[in-house]
């Protein structure tokens, strides 16, 4: 019978100064700098939109005032189905570099005034899942006032039949 050998683990010790560092003295360039890293970490965390209801949204549909986008992220062959009323189009696939044009530049391309960083935007879809997504792109890019329609386009038009 052979015999086997095997591998044998050596410990170590660890061992940890008992001296405290001193603190480094960061000049006010650097401050900035970790400061404005310390926002973009903020802006990059997940997290999720306010998420609006079909209840709160009619009003909005109702009496829509130019404080408020309602903002529907299907792309152009799918808008055909129709749209939320006083909604307007900006399909999620140009919304971020859409979001990055000046005013008039957003305006010429898509027909209505760029939001502003603090307006209300309320993101729809069709089901849901891209407005979550236009939620978070438009975070990302500074906008602080953004809800999501997460029933969406689906739950419009079953809500809306429903009514009638």
């Amino acid at each position: 019978m052979p015999v086997v050998s095997r591998p044998v683990a050596v410990g170590f010790i660890r061992l940890n100064s008992t001296v405290p560092r001193a603190k480094k003295v960061r000049t006010p360039e650097e401050q900035a700098k970790k400061a404005a890293l310390e926002r973009q970490d903020d802006l990059q965390r997940d997290w999720d939109a306010r998420k609006l209801k079909y209840e709160e949204l009619i009003p909005k549909t109702e009496n829509p005032t130019a404080n408020t986008y309602l903002i529907d992220v299907r792309e152009p062959d799918e808008v055909i189905q129709g749209m939320i009323p006083s909604a307007v189009n900006l399909p999620l696939s140009v919304l971020a570099n859409s979001l990055h044009l000046n005013p008039e530049a957003f305006k010429a391309k898509h027909g209505f005034d760029k939001p502003k960083k603090d307006q209300e935007i309320i993101f729809y879809c069709r089901s849901g899942k891209r407005s979550a997504t236009a939620s978070d792109v438009a975070k990302r890019n500074g906008f602080t006032n953004i809800f999501n329609y997460e029933g969406s386009w689906l739950e419009w038009t079953e809500k809306q039949n429903k009514s009638s």
